[in-house]
């Protein structure tokens, strides 16, 4: 075992006033650090990232759109109750985190009303039936009882809330500046925060530099941002999440790679979804195989990345600053190499950049990605490395 082989070798301490309540406005005016090599790395604004984008590049994106997930009901004894909404089982059946766990037995049946200023004088309501229990999750499996000719989509967005994360705890923003501008399909449970920099202007300005775009669906769950709870990481099982790659996307991939582009991914959700997919189709990452080319894909990924994972598809990601142990800074680890990462958030503290969902970004280059071929420390290493 290497030492990145434990969760332990994943922390950091991170100031409080750190933790980005609000969202920078203009979104590209927040702060960017680009790492453009295997040793340097600049401090500029997201705004500028066009000076790192070549001609031939292709940027994919996650078009997914959060739902209003979060709602607050009551049992039929008059228990109050909050749910989050995770992903459709099957037609108005969602399975669903839930609190507190002990008041979600089966059976139980749960009233969510609608918002008094809703307009309706009828006092409208959504009612839910406690059918199963996820083991996998700890969440309940609700029934959804909707009207004929209703979309509980539809219901949800009127009685419900987007489900900001637990640390955004006093934010003056907006349910839409928790939106990507090019935010399509709806079924997520959380934003894709590395999209949250793009203004549609920036868009524009990249596309004219003959960067080209194309989009994946992941519908962020449990997965995403479920915390590494054993520390050996290689033990840790990710929840799965539903993506879409669609022919139009793989046909620019394709495109990209036969021109000598680069395929840049614009959050962990993206290299998720294209590493998910190249894996279930079972396409080697090893050289010289490992720029490889995806298929259609439609269907759950269960993928977890960490170190020494053999990267197939992504040459460079976009990503925001993620919280200690996570699955997301492994990810990360696993194509900058984790000493590097942590040297550079180290950095990113003493430089004041913002942290987390609402923060700043890093870009990390494929000039700078190192992904399999980076070298490993052992834990006996670091352990003489320490009595030195």
């Amino acid at each position: 075992m290497t030492i990145d082989q434990y969760l332990s070798s994943y922390q950091y301490e991170l100031p409080q006033e750190l933790i980005a309540q609000n969202p920078a406005v203009p979104r590209d005016s927040s702060r960017l650090l680009v790492v453009d090599s295997p040793k340097t790395h600049v401090h500029t604004v997201f705004k500028d990232i066009v000076e790192w984008l070549k001609p031939g590049d292709l940027l994919v994106l996650n078009n997914t759109r959060v739902i209003p997930a979060r709602l607050y009901g009551r049992k039929s004894t008059g228990a109050p109750v909050e749910i989050l909404l995770l992903h459709e089982v099957r037609e108005n059946c969602w399975l669903c985190l839930v609190k507190p766990g002990k008041r979600f037995k089966i059976g139980s049946e749960i009233c969510f009303k609608f918002s008094p200023d809703d307009g309706r004088t009828d006092s409208p309501s959504i009612w839910a039936r406690v059918i199963e229990r996820d083991d996998a999750t700890g969440g309940r499996l609700l029934e959804f009882q909707v009207p004929d000719g209703s979309s509980l989509i539809d219901l949800v967005a009127r009685v419900g809330h987007v489900p900001l994360p637990p640390y955004i705890t006093a934010t003056e923003a907006d349910a839409d500046q928790y939106q990507t501008v090019y935010a399509r399909e709806l079924g997520s449970a959380a934003a894709p925060t590395a999209g949250l920099h793009f203004t549609k202007e920036l868009l524009e300005k990249i596309a004219d530099q003959g960067v080209s775009m194309t989009n994946i669906t992941l519908h962020i769950g449990v997965g995403t941002f479920r915390p590494v709870e054993v520390e050996e990481i290689n033990q840790h099982k990710m929840h799965s999440e539903w993506l879409e790659i669609n022919a139009e996307t793989v046909q620019k991939i394709q495109e990209t790679r036969a021109a000598g582009g680069r395929v840049i991914a614009v959050g962990t959700t993206v290299v998720r979804a294209l590493e998910g997919a190249a894996t279930a189709q079972g396409v080697s990452g090893a050289v010289p195989a490992k720029r490889c080319l995806v298929e259609p894909f439609r269907d759950r990924t269960d993928l977890f990345i960490y170190p020494g994972y053999e990267w197939k598809v992504v040459d460079g990601m976009i990503t925001n600053f993620h919280l200690p142990g996570s699955s997301l800074l492994i990810l990360v680890s696993s194509l900058l190499g984790r000493e590097r990462l942590l040297k550079l958030y180290e950095e990113a503290i003493a430089e004041q950049y913002r942290f987390y969902s609402f923060g700043d970004a890093m870009y990390i280059t494929p000039e700078a990605a190192i992904g399999i071929t980076g070298a490993t420390e052992t834990v006996a290493e670091a352990e003489a490395d320490e009595e030195e």
